[in-house]
C-alpha cells in the first residue's frame, strides 16, 4: 500500500492501493483495509477516489459523503 500524503493533516486515511477496477483504503487507527470497487462502490467514484488518493487531499470527506458503507 502507499502511504496517504493527507495534504491538510486532518485525514483518518493513512494508506491506499489502486487496482484497475478497486481502490483500498486503510484508515489511521485500524488494521482493516476496505476495497471500494466498481462493482459495488461503482466507477465513477472509485475513479474519483483514485484521484483524490493521488492528490493527497479529499479522500476521507469524500468516503464518508458518498460511498461509506459502499465497501466490497
Amino acid at each position: 500500500m502507499e502511504r496517504y500524503r493527507n495534504t491538510r493533516g486532518d485525514s483518518g486515511v493513512s494508506a491506499y492501493e489502486i487496482g484497475a477496477d478497486y481502490i483500498k483504503v486503510k484508515f489511521s487507527g485500524t488494521s482493516r483495509t476496505y476495497t471500494y470497487s466498481y462493482r459495488k462502490a461503482g466507477s465513477s467514484h472509485v475513479e474519483t477516489m483514485k484521484g483524490l488518493a493521488r492528490s493527497g487531499s479529499g479522500l476521507n470527506s469524500y468516503i464518508n459523503r458518498y460511498v461509506k458503507n459502499l465497501y466490497d
